[in-house]
């Protein structure tokens, strides 16, 4: 823009950039950027519900726009942080909300993340949920689960993408015992927008704790700890989401869990891990640098909980620079350097239950559908 002396005002040059160029800035801009940006102008408004952009995004941004939900079941607020920032940037941290929710409802468990979506368990019924976009889908309760006698619980949930159909899977392994113990699996397809049983497998798995197991997505399959109880130990179970079938993974030989309550699955880089809660002790940390190869499994560090708000530490995920970020077991994030030093602690919330609290990818992503439509915020 320049000044024209003769006339005293301002010319405004007016500069048109390519579209193909727009594109490829818009490419580069943050999920909650290009969601505002959405009401500029109709052209842009189309550009970025465009399906094929939303796809081309996530792929190029996936790697650098992770971030965690920290949720209070009891109260209807949820904060989307950005773990890779300092804990007391209140800038890292914006409020989102379930407003979707039925009233008198509230999450229970987060029980998935996959591509920019979470699974929510919203009794008696599951939800999937974009938090960048509001997207969000009631996913019906199976057959199964709604035909449940006392002698049938469900022990496993995962939840993951198959790209060679295109489609988000909801897994759910049950265990029957009456008349003898037997292990039921089906999963939900969004694509179908139908539960199907998955028949002629026969496992023997049991939850190896008191709680129903999340399942980690890691490497094309959901893995989960359970007890294998005809031959009396815990194992990871990887469910591969393609092939539809099961393996074992065995843990570490020397790995320290008496109660696989505290014991855990996760990602640290692009290696497997499994993680020990330190309470009143320092906790474990354990990676896999070979996928599915037992001799590969290395301690690489043991985090002091001394410093740490009721001293305890139950690792989340790592940050871009290796810091490892946890929970201190109630409502509070805790961020150690890779040698297990404290370096931060913050609070959240002040609610009588521990946080809920998941790592998801920010998306433009929808989800795929034959039936139902998904709503939006």
């Amino acid at each position: 823009m320049e000044r024209d002396n003769r006339r005293g005002v301002w010319n405004r040059n007016i500069v048109l950039l390519p579209m193909d160029l727009i594109i490829l800035i818009l490419l580069r801009l943050p999920v909650r950027s290009l969601v505002r940006f959405k009401s500029v102008c109709k052209s842009w408004f189309s550009l970025i519900s465009d399906p094929h952009f939303a796809i081309s995004h996530f792929e190029l941004a996936a790697a650098c726009t992770e971030r965690l939900l920290f949720l209070e079941p009891t109260v209807p607020e949820v904060r989307s942080i950005d773990f890779n920032a300092p804990l007391h940037d209140d800038s890292a941290s914006v409020a989102l909300n379930l407003n979707f929710l039925p009233p008198k409802s509230y999450c229970d468990t987060i029980l998935g993340s996959c591509r920019g979506f979470v699974l929510l368990d919203i009794y008696p019924s599951l939800c999937l949920w974009n938090p960048s976009t509001g997207i969000h889908k009631q996913v019906c309760p199976s057959p199964i689960a709604s035909g449940m006698s006392a002698m049938i619980s469900t022990f496993l949930y995962g939840f993951g993408y198959d790209p060679s159909t295109d489609d988000y899977l909801v897994i759910q392994v049950s265990i029957d015992i009456d008349p003898v113990v037997a292990t039921r699996v089906e999963f939900f397809s969004l694509r179908a927008n139908a539960w199907k049983e998955i028949e002629g497998i026969h496992l023997s798995y049991m939850n190896c704790g008191n709680d129903i197991k999340t399942g980690l997505l890691f490497n094309g399959a959901i893995h989960w700890l359970a007890f294998r109880f005809d031959v009396s130990m815990n194992v990871i179970v990887a469910f591969d989401l393609k092939e539809r079938s099961f393996s074992e993974i065995l843990l570490p030989h020397d790995l320290t869990c008496d109660e696989f309550d505290f014991c855990d699955l996760g990602v640290l880089g692009d290696l497997l891990c499994v993680h020990v809660a330190g309470f009143h002790c320092p906790a474990e940390i354990w990676v896999m640098e070979e996928y599915k190869i037992h001799s590969s499994w290395t301690e690489i560090v043991d985090v002091s909980v001394d410093d740490i708000p009721f001293e305890r530490f139950s690792l989340i995920c790592a940050t871009k620079s290796g810091d490892l970020v946890g929970t201190n077991g109630n409502n509070g994030l805790v961020k150690c350097n890779s040698e297990g030093q404290l370096l931060e602690h913050r609070c959240y919330c002040n609610g009588p239950r521990g946080s809920l609290v998941a790592v998801y990818t920010e998306s433009l992503l929808s989800l795929p559908y034959d039936g139902d439509q998904a709503e939006e915020d």
